[in-house]
């Protein structure tokens, strides 16, 4: 048999469709066959090659996509931290807690427990840290939120809250910070904040607690002013958190000046048997025997039955004098030079 012949028994169809062998095929007996029978099986392994790697691709192409997404969706959660709900009886006030009593009491109080009962449990969470002594009575410690703590201690309700390991001057920062922007300590309480944090060493100077914070070198000092006033002068008001951050150097200059009497005058008010109004007891603290009421009317002096002048004092008991007939230079001087002995005798 010729070549011719040989060529015409070659079935090339078998080069462009992949042949499946089964036992029962007959192995090629002739080089060629054999030749074509190699390129087809390995035409049949490349297909298939080619097959799993396309798969392999588009697989590939999707956990990219999954991948990005999760990226995108991890962005949008930086800097956030999870929370969680904790017993209420199991988180305790840590040693720079800024919260008087009377904060849990009142009607603002009253009304955050409405809304938090309302809600199911506080909105906005707290902020807590793992309590410095384990194995204590409490497994941790308050940064800030000690009111809606105390509310949902008293609902019954669990607290929701963020852990944050954090050491005793970050707690100072974030708690004094968060209250503020809150405006929601007193003069009072923010000063006994500032008074602990200096006595247990957390700063080494008001200026440094008040660079620290980012804070009013003054203010610092006049909150300071009234966490240190005597305990019998804080007790003569109603509540501590009605003390002024403004009556601080009133009260620091009658302190200086007349310790025992102003001493005296608080000890007096606590013997009456209900307190007044904190302005008022601001005024009696000032001054001895004062009969000065808050928000009294002018005092109207005449002079052959025509209004002279007129005397007032405000909240703080400073006088307002004004004189309604013209003054020559003589008297003028006369007037001045009687203030000057009046005030030098105070």
């Amino acid at each position: 048999m010729g070549l011719r012949d040989k060529a015409s028994k070659i079935d090339f169809a078998s080069l462009t469709a992949p042949v499946s062998v089964t036992p029962e095929t007959k192995q090629p007996k002739t080089a060629p066959g054999a030749m074509m029978a190699f390129a087809n099986d390995a035409r049949s392994d490349l297909l298939r090659e080619n097959e799993m790697l396309k798969e392999a691709a588009d697989k590939a192409a999707g956990l990219e996509a999954q991948l990005q997404e999760v990226r995108t969706e991890l962005d949008g959660w930086e800097g956030a931290r999870a929370t969680r709900h904790l017993d209420p009886k199991r988180i305790g006030r840590s040693r720079y807690a800024n919260r008087h009593e009377s904060s849990f009491v009142g009607e603002d109080f009253e009304r955050l427990k409405r809304e938090i009962q309302e809600s199911g449990g506080n909105v906005q969470p707290i902020k807590v840290r793992p309590a410095s002594k384990p194995g204590g009575e409490f497994d941790y410690e308050v940064v800030f939120g000690h009111r809606r703590l105390e509310a949902c201690t008293q609902l019954g309700l669990p607290v929701l809250a963020v852990i944050d390991n954090l050491d005793d001057r970050s707690l100072f920062v974030e708690m004094e910070r968060e209250n503020r922007e809150r405006q929601d300590l007193s003069p009072w309480e923010q000063g006994m904040m500032y008074r602990r944090a200096l006595d247990l060493g957390l700063f080494t100077s008001n200026r440094a607690l008040a660079t620290a914070l980012g804070i009013d070198h003054s203010n610092v000092g006049k909150s300071l002013a009234l966490a240190r006033l005597p305990d019998e002068v804080v007790a003569a008001f109603r509540s501590p958190l009605e003390i002024q951050l403004r009556w601080a150097p009133l009260l620091n200059r009658a302190l200086e000046s007349d310790a025992d009497g102003v001493r005296a005058r608080a000890e007096k008010l606590l013997t009456q048997p209900s307190r007044p109004a904190a302005k008022e007891v601001l005024a009696k603290l000032l001054v001895a025997d004062t009969e000065l009421q808050v928000d009294a009317k002018p005092h109207t002096l005449t002079v052959k039955n025509k209004k002279a002048a007129t005397l007032s004092f405000d909240a703080d008991g400073r006088a307002n004098v004004r004189i309604h007939v013209p003054l020559s230079v003589e008297r003028r001087a006369s007037l001045e030079k009687l203030l000057a002995e009046f005030l030098q005798n105070e």
